[in-house]
């Protein structure tokens, strides 16, 4: 018996949508980058981009766990000097909701030209609204 091997276009791509509202950010994460990978499907090939589309609502309403609301620190550098930049999760949330999600799920990702090809599947949204209706997304659920 032969083993499958999956090939770009041989793999339907599905839309889901996430309700983010009460959910732990860490959970999600590892959920989303799953499906986003493709590992929810019998047909998964490390190689191919074998994911679906995953749409996530409500970020703003992600819960984290402790202290990490003031104590866990996003870094990032310019490049130029003096370009060092800290923020915590407090302020990122108050600034850029969405941003928090995507760094979570990005960093589950695999970090090569695959990783960056499966997180454009990904579309994170503050509120309730997406422009992704014409896609006929399913809602995903689970229990925590």
């Amino acid at each position: 018996m032969k083993t499958y091997l999956a090939k770009d276009g041989d793999i339907a791509d599905k839309w889901f949508v996430v309700d983010a509202e009460g959910k732990t950010l860490g959970r999600l994460a590892t959920r989303v980058a799953d499906i986003l990978r493709g590992k929810n499907k019998p047909q998964f090939t490390p190689n191919v981009d074998t994911g679906d589309f995953v749409i996530i609502i409500n970020a703003e309403k992600i819960k984290v766990t402790g202290k990490k609301e003031t104590q866990k620190v996003y870094s990032r550098h310019s490049g130029f000097p003096h370009g060092f930049k800290q923020e915590t999760l407090k302020s990122l949330r108050e600034r850029r909701p969405t941003a928090i999600v995507e760094r979570a799920v990005k960093g589950m990702l695999p970090h090569t030209r695959l990783g960056a090809r499966q997180f454009t599947k990904l579309k994170v949204y503050a509120g309730v609204e997406h422009p992704h209706a014409a896609q006929q997304p399913e809602a995903l659920t689970w229990n925590e």
